[in-house]
């Protein structure tokens, strides 16, 4: 055999040296596989942080463009109804948008509601085609209001027609820092007839209560938000994350708060009750 022939064969390998190289190829992957997955679950979080602290800074915006007061639930201006999600568009930089609604005369006209707003989808939420609800064929929203503190007065506005908060973004009884304004929740959980959307006033509802599919009044206040869980196991009527451990909160002061698994109903229904005079737990 010549030096050549033999050098070739010295440097082959044989097929337990193969199978060894893949079988340590296969234990990297599933070490790096989990710190993959947890590193895209802290750029959802991070994602879905910044989605509501937005939406905080629209909140803030729009009362100090209307002395001070919240955005309401629902309005009809006298040229246009909208719910809460769409009277905050030209306060989340979504001016051209809302100027579509408003030629539509509601924001469930016209070509409005097939427009994805990206502010308004959680990346953790799965339950969309591309940012569409798949019951409506809507654009979706990740994010649901506190109907407590958005919708429970039936004061006019301005002399119009409005489900709106009865307080002001300064006199919130148990102060801003306590108090949820707005909380996750699925496009799409299982019961829910037509879905979540920002331009529909009832498929863009509160929790909490939701009138037009079940009276579900304070039904939160012994059934946590739902972490981690999958659509099919989702109910419409509750708060519900994909985050694992967490559920992303908007607080009224502008903050966000990983409210984690750990809290209790009596402390959960203390922070979303905006005048109950009561401290919040540890778990908070």
């Amino acid at each position: 055999m010549s030096k050549a022939r033999k050098l070739v064969a010295r440097w082959g390998f044989t097929l337990i040296e193969l199978l060894v190289v893949i079988a340590i190829i296969a234990i990297l992957i599933g070490l790096l596989l989990p710190a993959v997955q947890k590193v895209r679950e802290a750029a959802a979080r991070m994602s879905c942080s910044n989605n509501l602290k937005q939406l905080g800074v629209g909140i803030h915006n729009y009362a100090s463009a209307n002395q001070d007061k919240l955005p309401p639930g629902f309005l009809y201006t006298g040229q246009m109804w909208s719910p809460f999600f769409c009277n905050l568009l030209p306060y989340i930089e979504q001016d051209n948008l809302y100027r579509v609604a408003q030629a539509a005369t509601a924001s469930w006209g016209g070509s409005a509601p097939t427009q994805v707003v990206k502010t308004y989808l959680c990346p953790s939420d799965s339950t969309h085609n591309a940012g569409i609800n798949p019951l409506s064929g809507y654009a979706g929203m990740s994010y649901a209001r506190n109907y407590q503190l958005f919708d429970t007065s039936t004061a006019a506005i301005n002399g119009q027609s409005a489900n709106s908060s009865r307080y002001t973004i300064g006199n919130i009884p148990d102060g801003t820092s306590n108090t949820v304004g707005i909380t996750e929740r699925y496009v799409y959980a299982t019961g829910n007839t037509g879905g979540m959307t920002w331009a529909h006033h009832y498929q863009g509802g509160p929790w909490g209560y939701h009138q037009y599919y079940a009276p579900v009044f304070h039904i939160w206040s012994t059934g946590l938000p739902q972490f981690g869980v999958k659509q099919n196991g989702a109910v419409y009527y509750l708060p519900q994350s994909g985050h694992s451990t967490t559920i992303q909160t908007l607080l009224m002061d502008g903050s966000v708060k990983g409210v984690s698994s750990g809290v209790n109903s009596t402390t959960w229904y203390n922070a979303c009750i905006p005048d109950d005079g009561q401290v919040l737990g540890s778990n908070w």
